[in-house]
């Protein structure tokens, strides 16, 4: 059998079909989607971190990725970022409770994984 490619405007029009028929999917999946959002907002589930030991859980990511990603997730309600007026000042991230919200379908996506023998 042939490999066929599905073209462009086709494969839009199932996106945008899907995206109609199942847009709480696809509001959470925008939310959370990010190469590191997700293993951020697992590692924030056992408590409020600092930055850098977010960044040492995340040896693959850049500074920059962690924090802007960080600040997607703050602005999106699912971060609090909390600065303590000290010197030198001390920053502290942990999970809003919408962020807690979103715990159990990371705890069900890490199963899952396990479950699936998929590679750490």
């Amino acid at each position: 059998m042939e490999n066929q490619c599905i073209p462009e405007s086709q494969l839009l029009a199932q996106q945008e079909k899907l995206q109609n028929n199942c847009p709480g999917i696809t509001a959470t999946l925008d939310l959370i989607k990010g190469k590191w959002k997700p293993l951020l907002m697992f590692y924030l589930s056992s408590g409020s971190r600092r930055f850098g030991e977010l960044h040492r859980l995340l040896p693959n990511a850049t500074q920059h990725m962690v924090a802007t990603q960080l600040r997607e997730l703050e602005h999106d309600g699912l971060v609090e970022r909390r600065v303590y007026a000290e010197v030198p000042p001390r920053v502290e991230y942990s999970l809003t409770p919408r962020g807690e919200s979103v715990r159990g379908l990371l705890e069900h996506i890490y199963h899952w994984s396990e479950q699936q023998n998929l590679p750490a």
